[in-house]
């Protein structure tokens, strides 16, 4: 599926579940829903989260700045040597990289940042780096497109925020499954258990093409159903309790 029908239904699946869990709809949880949706797709250089992150003009400002941030890594990175080097030498090669390779690379760099300045924060930081890492450099429809990586993200999510209740590692959980099984129904399928070659392929749709495209339409306007079905609910809901209570 394209990004957009990713982010709708993976968005709006992934809440409209989450409400009938019974656990809040939360602005964070909104927010980590619509990124899972997404995240699967980081492993490709020209997804909806990867372009966003790291728009084109940023990528040409990072390229020309790439000479200070090795020099910034190399004498004022806290790890010793050789890392530090190494930190530096990848920037260093960074400003020659096209672009899509650049994504890439900065999406490395930033992994290596949150695994080296975020783990005295928390330690479930250095997964998070790691997991980006892996993600970024990850053939297409690869490792981000299977159960150990559905796990790895929520059990992520899970090990940062449970402390604030359920809502956010679970609209994370969602969105990031609801993404995987999209994928499931295009003829190239996801293989959810590497090394196992067996794959998840319901063979509906074929991405870009017009019957691809119905198939988008249909699932969006399935999703917009739900989504209305639930929340209308519990907005008449919400109206009458509040009636209730001014005529008390």
């Amino acid at each position: 599926m394209m990004g957009k029908a990713h982010l709708i239904i993976g968005t709006g699946v992934s809440l409209s579940l989450l409400a009938l869990t019974g656990a809040p709809v939360t602005v964070g949880a909104v927010g980590i829903a619509a990124i899972s949706s997404l995240l699967p797709d980081i492993d490709h250089p020209n997804s909806i989260l990867v372009t966003r992150a790291l728009p084109d003009r940023l990528l040409r400002i990072l390229q020309s700045a790439m000479l200070l941030i090795a020099a910034a890594l190399l004498f004022y990175a806290p790890v010793a040597q050789p890392w530090n080097s190494v930190l530096a030498a990848i920037a260093v090669v960074a400003m020659f990289l096209p672009e899509q390779a650049l994504r890439k690379g900065a999406f490395v760099l930033i992994g290596l940042a949150v695994i080296v300045l975020g783990e005295p924060y928390a330690p479930w930081n250095r997964m998070g780096g790691i997991l980006l890492i892996v993600f970024s450099l990850a053939p297409h429809r690869g490792i981000t497109h299977t159960i150990y990586a559905l796990a790895a993200w929520t059990l992520l999510l899970y090990g940062l925020t449970s402390t604030h209740g359920a809502s956010i590692w679970l609209a994370g959980g969602l969105g990031y499954a609801v993404h995987l099984i999209c994928d499931s129904l295009t003829k190239n399928g996801i293989r959810p258990l590497p090394p196992l070659k067996w794959k998840l392929r319901f063979g509906l749709m074929t991405t870009g093409k017009k019957s691809g495209q119905r198939i988008e339409r249909i699932g969006i306007w399935i999703t917009i159903i739900l989504f209305a079905g639930v929340f209308g609910i519990r907005l008449l809901e919400w109206g009458a309790r509040l009636y209730l209570k001014w005529t008390s």
